[in-house]
């Protein structure tokens, strides 16, 4: 068994509930209850559930772009929850996130060497331009697409071609760890098997590890070493895809498998 990179115990994510004439705190909304769960290096965990379920939320949570409210994410032992933003800063470059959406992942704006390359401007202040530009060459051949798209803007794109670019993005400033929140849901069919095909590729040259957050229950099963179910914010079953998948104790779980469409 490989080494846990992150364990997470007892996160919580929760939000003030206001009501009464004077607008004071009468409740707590949890949108992520006590959650606990490890990551071994170089695994895949699988994040499944229905949407609203607190799945991405928990994701955000971990690089500090929604606030938790409790617990720990311990990074190789170093809680991330406890980092001040500029203590968290060196961690962007071990930890980064695909998005959802690629339509609206990207600035309209910036050409796609900027997209990427700002990431290598952030993190490596000193490396030349005609390096960085290098880089993103590199990058988009990487994720399969050609060098000289470089000048382009991302409305010149489809949205599996801006996904790889989300991608390219990830790996610009060489991650460890890289939080996928669904990366494949708001693609056609035909091309999500092509984006979770790549993610494995990558995974398999680079040594990444992976959180895959997703509501589709198949594409988690394919991509994942370890599952973890969530419903209404709490994780209410984990274990290997064969435990899940074969044989599930939960009633929630049972549901949700019972919904895959099968020939």
């Amino acid at each position: 068994m490989s080494s846990v990179l992150l364990e997470v115990k007892n996160l919580e994510v929760s939000y003030p509930v206001y009501g009464g004439i004077l607008r004071r705190e009468i409740d707590r909304f949890y949108a992520v209850k006590r959650a606990n769960f490890k990551i071994h290096q170089g695994s895949t965990v699988g994040l499944v559930g229905e949407s609203g379920s607190g799945k991405s939320t928990l994701g955000r949570s971990l690089i500090q772009l929604t606030p938790a409210t409790g617990g720990e994410a311990l990074y190789q032992g170093v809680d991330l929850l406890k980092l001040s933003s500029q203590s968290f800063f060196e961690y962007r470059k071990k930890i980064q996130m695909i998005f959802q959406d690629p339509f609206n992942s990207l600035n309209p704006r910036l050409s796609i060497f900027s997209i990427i390359g700002e990431a290598l401007e952030i993190h490596f202040p000193l490396m030349s331009i005609e390096d960085r530009r290098e880089r993103v060459v590199q990058l988009l051949k990487q994720v399969g697409l050609q060098g000289d798209h470089l000048n382009r803007f991302p409305h010149e794109f489809s949205g599996g071609q801006r996904q790889r670019i989300g991608i390219a993005r990830a790996l610009a400033v060489e991650p460890e760890f890289i939080i996928c929140d669904e990366p494949v849901s708001a693609l056609d069919v035909s091309v999500q098997a092509q984006i979770v095909n790549l993610l494995q590729d990558l995974q398999d040259s680079l040594g990444l590890t992976y959180l895959f957050i997703a509501h589709d229950l198949a594409v988690v099963e394919h991509m994942s070493d370890y599952v973890l179910v969530m419903n209404q914010g709490e994780i209410v079953e984990q274990g290997t895809p064969e435990q899940i998948y074969l044989n599930p104790q939960q009633e929630y779980t049972k549901k949700l498998l019972s919904a895959v469409p099968k020939l």
